[in-house]
């Protein structure tokens, strides 16, 4: 049977290879990226049945628009890959004034998805993007009052997709699935490229574990889970995720500034 899937961040790197590795199977897929003309260049590459929606993560009011525009044209989505990620940038802090790695890697993500949970059917999957890097989260930089560097900023919003990722699983005993995944690390994408000067590891590692996330049967119990690729098993994530009190600290950070972002930028 085939699934609609929307993957973020979806024209280029490891979103975009796994977006062909599932058009290929005959899976409809919403692609989604920031700029229109690279949308366009990716639904040629994907080929199939494809749809594209183009939104800035960094803006909690695209974020909405993307949702509202899904919700508009589909009544059924099968499977959320919350892919797309920050790790260098020009401008570290949005308008709103929190760090774009916690804005994109972790908020959009987290917003984009409640905004669509009751879209997916109990076997639906969440599939968010974590990573090997990850670190204790500092409360006042995930809020803005302090700042971190590229490493520091994305090493915490993984730790805190994670501990979402687990939280927002205990909510739904019945489904959907909702796990994080390392990918592996040092693949080669453009963010791997661009923050660490290596070629990187094949791409298809990471599109093949998304696949397999997303559909496989293998996934089909994991949800709250972790799935470390570079070991190739379910794994514990870092010792903070699994720390009673720092992860219900970083979940009410998380839903405190969600609430205020998009009741100020609401669409």
């Amino acid at each position: 049977m085939t699934k609609t899937i929307l993957i973020t961040g979806a024209t280029d790197g490891i979103g975009l290879l796994t977006a062909q590795t599932l058009a290929a199977e005959g899976h409809t897929i919403l692609l989604h990226g920031r700029s229109t003309a690279k949308l366009e260049a990716a639904a040629q590459k994907v080929g199939g049945k494809n749809e594209t929606y183009a939104a800035d993560l960094s803006r909690i009011g695209d974020v909405q628009a993307l949702a509202a525009e899904i919700r508009k044209d589909h009544d059924q989505i099968d499977v959320i890959i919350n892919n797309a990620g920050v790790l260098k940038t020009k401008d570290a802090m949005t308008a709103d004034g929190y760090d774009v790695r916690f804005m994109v890697n972790t908020f959009a993500p987290y917003v984009l998805t409640t905004d669509l949970l009751d879209l997916l059917p109990k076997d639906g999957r969440v599939v968010n993007l974590s990573s090997a890097a990850q670190a204790p989260v500092d409360n006042d930089a995930m809020y803005g009052r302090t700042q971190l560097d590229d490493m520091g900023a994305y090493a915490q919003s993984k730790l805190a997709i994670t501990i979402w990722t687990r939280e927002l699983a205990t909510t739904r005993p019945d489904g959907p699935v909702i796990v994080a995944v390392n990918p592996g690390s040092l693949l080669a994408s453009k963010m791997v490229k661009e923050g660490f000067g290596v070629a990187g590891n094949d791409l298809q590692i990471g599109a093949d574990i998304l696949k397999e996330a997303a559909l496989g049967a293998s996934f089909a119990d994991a949800s709250g889970k972790y799935f470390d690729n570079d070991a190739q098993r379910f794994a514990l994530p870092h010792a903070a995720a699994l720390d009673a009190q720092h992860s219900a600290a970083v979940m009410a950070g998380i839903t405190d500034i969600t609430t205020q972002l998009t009741a100020s930028d609401g669409v």
